[in-house]
């Protein structure tokens, strides 16, 4: 069984730096008060992240594997979250808009699916307390 390991340390007022064993840094931020300059994502905010950064490498691996000629690949995700404390997410919307030559809609159908109902860890981590929901757009010669 794998390990990870991460350690997080307060910078100032409501700032954190998370980083792992290889010294890869991610700083997260509040905006608690109105008056507050936020200066990073938010921790949700990186749960969004993690989850179309997850989703995104599935994708471009399944497609790759597949000979399909990706140009790019950007996944756009919106989340609802609860009105009451803890505010989590309840609902969960994710946009791929891959784009490529002579791209099979098909395909690119198969590797979203495929993402969401068997490899991406962070879908699957979160699909038993949040509806998530997929969709895709293909743009032809970019």
């Amino acid at each position: 069984m794998a390990t990870v390991k991460i350690q997080t340390d307060w910078v100032n007022d409501f700032t954190f730096i998370s980083s792992n064993e290889d010294h890869q840094s991610l700083i997260m931020d509040a905006q608690v008060h109105s008056n507050d300059r936020k200066r990073a994502p938010s921790p949700m905010e990186v749960v969004l992240m993690g989850l179309t950064g997850c989703a995104g490498i599935d994708v471009k691996m399944i497609l790759s594997k597949a000979r399909q000629q990706v140009r790019g690949i950007s996944i756009k995700a919106t989340g609802e979250r609860a009105d009451t404390v803890p505010a989590v997410y309840t609902k969960i919307h994710l946009h791929f808009t891959v784009s490529g030559v002579d791209l099979n809609p098909k395909q690119v159908a198969r590797a979203v699916k495929l993402s969401a109902d068997k490899y991406c860890s962070v879908s699957k981590m979160l699909e038993n307390s949040v509806a998530i929901s997929h969709d895709y757009s293909v743009i032809e010669g970019h």
